[in-house]
């Protein structure tokens, strides 16, 4: 597979919309009790003849990027890493320090993909997930693997 990395075009936002409300019940995130909207936040997204593959989206607050979300839609090609790689490298040129992002405790194909590449675990908040349902109900109560989905894990990776 030869696919691109590039920023999102504003005519592709609407795909953008529908392909993450597929995958996120929504078209909000709510995530450490902040709703975003990720169709509306920056992106980078892998191209492949045309089609749109994956998506990465974040806010940079201050000197640190939040990774909002991040959709491969051909799995086990590379698609993801190579948009961490270029999340990594934009947040990097904007005088980020910090990469990060918050994955739901169920979510043991995100951990161990993440930290494959390098993230560390850094903060575990407890039943974050009940708070977000107050906001967002269309949240499962279940997971991968039949996990209850119910804590928030916050991982990072520090910039050089």
């Amino acid at each position: 597979m030869d696919f691109e990395i590039r920023q999102i075009f504003p005519h592709e936002r609407p795909q953008l919309e529908e392909m993450l409300c597929s995958r996120w019940y929504d078209k909000m995130v709510v995530v450490h009790d902040t709703i975003y909207y990720p169709a509306q936040l920056p992106a980078l997204v892998a191209v492949d003849g045309g089609n749109i593959v994956g998506i990465v989206t974040y806010v940079i607050h201050g000197t640190a990027c939040e990774i909002v979300s991040l959709d491969s839609f051909r799995e086990g090609m590379g698609i993801g890493t190579a948009l961490v790689d270029a999340i990594r490298q934009e947040a990097s040129e904007k005088g980020c320090e910090r990469l990060w992002l918050v994955t739901t405790n169920d979510n043991t194909h995100a951990l161990g993909f993440y930290q494959k590449r390098g993230f560390h675990l850094v903060r575990i908040d407890r039943m974050a997930v009940d708070r977000s349902r107050q906001v967002k109900p269309s949240i499962p109560l279940l997971g991968e693997h039949g996990i209850p989905i119910r804590d928030e894990i916050e991982l990072e990776i520090i910039l050089k």
